[in-house]
């Protein structure tokens, strides 16, 4: 690991991290929520190590100049049978905040502050996702048969919707006017994000994995236990096409921002790329040996992470399928996050805090920084 010499501190950026999902997700528990980064902050000239300087205080360190995994940032709090879940990348004002599976969540800005509690649930908050274009919005899923709205700036719930089971997975639609929610029973309700009423729900008869709008907002897609990607049209919810991706469970879905691809991920240790337009695969990863549990674009669509129970996150070229990085990592990872504008990587693993008790677990958000060519 490369130490920084006299670090320069940079502007925190905002994260919000969430707890580990325990879904069924290619027959081990996958991890699933979200953490935010905020907004501008100095090019990249390498690594960039988060350091926690006191509780409640993340500060990020230039490393150096050659690209590489380095120090964790641990989080405080977040000590729990689980390691921290997915990340989900996007532009605030600088604060921290985790999920954790007690069904608060703490919310710090820069600098020594206090911690604020999101409190309310009655049960593990699996998912988290922001607002798409309202950086003081966020959106839970409990499995206390809720999802709840809240507000940064009030650090209160707005909106508290009941929902008719456990509640796993949660995205925003791009237009930022529905929330989809899935349960453990395999139904997806649609809810209108401002009346909090469902305008929609759907039972499937097969194991719903992950869900996600398509960048245009006219189709809604899911992953499932038999390795298909089935597509409704949106708001009509009528089956557009199914699509036999992978031999088994097809896990994960991520669209690119610039609205060209998706990739799918599997039990099969595949990563598969998508023409958005002609729905065909167009080529395969395979320098992953494990079921590939996340995925994640970066900001320019050139770059797909993709991690798994591997000790190592691939990070490759989207055009021509080459590893471009492999970033060693010292435990299985749960979710992984590209910066919506820079070449920065964040990714959470399943980290054991042995200086006191070898199985607790550690709660740290990783960077992995590349340089800019700029």
């Amino acid at each position: 690991m490369r130490a920084a010499a006299a670090p320069g501190l940079i502007a925190p950026w905002r994260l919000l991290a969430c707890c580990e999902l325990g879904a069924r997700h290619g027959g081990a528990h996958c991890s699933h929520g979200a953490l935010g980064v905020g907004p501008e902050r100095p090019q990249l000239d390498g690594p960039v190590v988060l350091s926690e300087q006191r509780p409640v205080a993340l500060r990020a360190w230039d490393a150096g100049a050659v690209p590489g995994p380095q120090q964790d940032a641990r989080v405080p709090g977040a000590q729990r049978q689980g390691a921290l879940g997915g990340l989900e990348l996007r532009r605030a004002s600088p604060s921290l905040g985790v999920l954790r599976q007690d069904g608060q969540c703490l919310l710090a800005g820069e600098g020594p502050v206090k911690e604020n509690n999101y409190r309310g649930h009655g049960d593990s908050v699996d998912q988290l996702c922001w607002h798409p274009s309202n950086p003081d919005l966020f959106v839970t899923a409990s499995g206390d048969k809720t999802i709840r709205i809240w507000d940064v700036r009030t650090t209160k719930c707005i909106a508290t919707v009941n929902t008719k089971g456990e509640n796993i997975n949660i995205c925003w639609s791009p237009d930022g006017q529905t929330i989809a929610v899935g349960n453990k029973d395999d139904v997806v309700t649609f809810i209108d994000a401002k009346t909090h009423r469902s305008k929609a729900e759907e039972q499937f008869k097969f194991e719903v994995n992950e869900i996600s709008w398509n960048n245009d907002n006219n189709m809604f897609f899911l992953t499932n236990g038999n390795g298909c990607i089935n597509i409704l049209s949106y708001p009509e919810l009528k089956p557009v096409q199914s699509i036999n991706a992978h031999p088994s469970n097809c896990i994960c879905i991520k669209f690119d921002p610039m609205g060209k691809y998706f990739a799918t991920g599997s039990a099969d240790a595949l990563v598969s790329l998508w023409d958005v337009d002609e729905l065909v695969c167009v080529r395969c990863f395979s320098r992953l040996d494990w079921p590939v549990r996340t995925l994640s674009f970066s900001h320019d669509g050139k770059m797909l992470a993709s991690a798994s129970e591997d000790h190592f996150i691939d990070i490759a070229e989207v055009e021509t399928g080459d590893k471009l990085w492999e970033v060693q990592c010292e435990s299985p990872t749960f979710t992984v996050a590209w910066h919506p504008k820079r070449p920065l990587l964040a990714f959470a693993c399943d980290d054991k805090d042995g200086k006191y008790d070898s199985s607790r677990e550690a709660g740290t958000v990783k960077l992995f920084g590349l340089p800019n060519d700029s």
